[in-house]
This record gives structure tokens, C-alpha cells and sequence, in this order.
């Protein structure tokens, strides 16, 4: 099996970079914040060997991607047309989609178009202290983010480990408030945390920041919240200890009967990890990811 390889595509009138490896039927790997195709690297070696074409790209705005100026370029539409160019490009007419934190709404958003707003809503919900708050202003979190460095910043983020809400203290920034862990989980190294660190170092986060920006711009709503019906097969896994799983309810709607007459071909897999599932927990997430193509064979 071929190595990882690494191009850019021109979609949606940018240009993205992809890593991908295989042949076969097409899997897409979206990634979230603060990420990049990285965090996929378990899967795509898993999923290409098993005989699938997967193929991750650095959403706009992350990693080796162009990250245009305007908070307005990163709603949920231009997402989703950056994914169809990139079919389009691929010669695809459909693909499986795999998706992670923004990925996720990224993924919804393919198979379901509503208009909404959120941002408001949350920053009046939780307040200032509310990490989504405090991304809104253009400025606002590059600042204090560049207290610390960029290798910081990312243990910051990445290892979370708390269940409830990113919610800072009065008169304090979420990344002051989060802490650095003093000894590493096993599930992640020093050096696959700094790769990571190189790429925002060399991007910013401006880029990353700049898709809750644009939230109120044009924020259109996963299917859950809109109320509106997902017609295509679903596999929806979380970790029980992720972030806000308990006290916001989501445990309780996820296994209520609203969700799944939203989705009515849903399979919900919860498994003992937090919010970066496909790395701490990767052999699972792969092997689940595996069985759920299994069950739609090429044609």
C-alpha cells in the first residue's frame, strides 16, 4: 500500500490541500479546531488498507489551505461547496463522509441545507466567558493566544480532559483558564503534538478562528437542531466524558426518540474517551468507522 502523498486542489475558487492514500470507494476525513488533516492519520492508514480511497483535507482556513481574510468566507455554505469541488475534482459523485467537531456540522450540512442563526443565541446562553464568545471578536483570541507558544496552545486544546463547558472565569480568556497537563496521555507524543504546533505557527489561527466568526453570517443548522430529517445512513459516535456530554442534556437527546426520528437510519456507538476520539481512542473509532462501510459493499 502506498505511503500518505500530499497535493493541493483548486475548489470553490481556493486552493486546499488533501493527504490521501488507497483506492476504492472514496471516504472523506473532516477534521475540527485546532486541527488539520493530522489528527486523521490513524484511519487513513487503517481505512486505505482495508481497500478505501480516503483522502483528509485541511478545511480552509487550517494547515497548508488558504485562509481568506473574511470572516464571511467561512460559513457553513462555502464549507460545504469546498467538499463538493473537491468530489467534483475527484470525479465523485458521492463518497462516505467522516467528520469531527466543525467537520461534523460540515458533514450534516452535505446531506442538509437550513438557514438559522446560533451565535447570538449562545453568547446571550453562556456569556463572555463562553470560548464561542470569545472567538467572535476578529483579534480577540490571537492575542491572547500569542501569551503562550503555539506548542502550548495546542496541549492546551488537545487535551482537554474536563466534561464541563469551556467557560472562562469573569474577566479571564479560555485560553488562560485552560490548563496544560504536566505529563502526556498515552495516546498522543511530544512530537505528534509539535506537528501540529509547526503548522499553526506557520498558518495562525486566524484562519481556524474565523469559522465562529462567522456563525451569525450564515449559520446554518445541523439537522438535530433544525428539526429537519437526515435521509442518509448515519453512525454517530461520541465520547462519554467529551465536552458539556452530561450537563447540557446531549446524553439524553442523543438517547431520546427526537434524535432518532430526526435520523431515521441512525446507529449511536458511545465509547469511554473524551472530545478527540480518533486519537485517543483510534483503534475503536477505525474498526467502527470499518463496519459501518462494511455494510454498503461497492457496487
Amino acid at each position: 500500500m502506498n505511503e500518505v502523498s500530499h497535493r493541493r486542489i483548486k475548489t470553490n475558487g481556493i486552493w486546499v490541500h488533501i493527504a490521501e492514500q488507497g483506492r476504492g470507494p472514496l471516504v472523506l476525513l473532516l477534521h475540527g479546531f485546532p486541527e488539520i488533516w493530522y489528527s486523521w492519520r490513524h484511519q487513513i492508514s487503517f481505512l486505505a488498507n482495508h481497500g478505501y480511497h480516503v483522502v483528509a483535507p485541511d478545511l480552509r482556513g487550517y494547515g497548508d489551505s488558504d485562509s481568506p481574510l473574511s470572516p464571511s468566507s467561512y460559513t457553513f455554505m462555502h464549507y460545504v461547496v469546498d467538499i463538493i469541488g473537491l468530489l467534483d475534482h475527484l470525479g465523485e459523485q458521492q463518497a462516505f463522509v467522516v467528520g469531527h467537531d466543525v467537520g461534523a456540522a460540515i458533514a450534516w450540512h452535505l446531506s442538509l441545507n437550513p438557514n438559522a442563526k446560533l451565535g447570538e443565541s449562545l453568547i446571550r446562553k453562556f456569556g463572555d466567558g463562553f470560548y464561542i464568545s470569545q472567538f467572535q471578536e476578529p483579534g480577540r483570541a490571537e492575542r491572547a493566544f500569542a501569551r503562550y507558544d503555539y506548542l502550548t496552545v495546542i496541549k492546551k486544546f488537545l487535551l482537554i480532559t474536563q466534561t464541563d463547558n469551556l467557560i472562562a472565569p469573569p474577566g479571564m480568556e479560555i485560553i488562560d483558564y485552560l490548563g496544560t497537563p504536566s505529563r502526556l496521555p498515552p495516546w498522543i507524543t511530544e512530537e505528534e503534538l509539535q506537528v501540529y504546533a509547526d503548522k499553526f505557527q506557520e498558518s495562525g489561527f486566524t484562519g481556524a478562528l474565523n469559522y465562529y466568526r462567522a456563525l451569525d453570517l450564515n449559520w446554518e443548522l445541523t439537522a438535530p437542531w433544525q428539526g429537519s430529517k437526515i435521509r442518509v445512513p448515519v453512525k454517530f459516535m461520541v465520547g462519554e466524558n467529551d465536552i458539556g456530554f452530561d450537563i447540557n442534556g446531549i446524553r439524553q437527546y442523543i438517547e431520546g426518540n427526537i434524535f432518532r426520528n430526526l435520523i431515521p437510519d441512525l446507529e449511536v456507538v458511545m465509547l469511554d474517551g473524551h472530545h478527540y476520539l480518533q486519537q485517543e481512542k483510534h483503534q475503536q473509532v477505525s474498526e467502527e468507522i470499518l463496519l459501518f462501510l462494511a455494510k454498503f459493499p461497492a457496487e
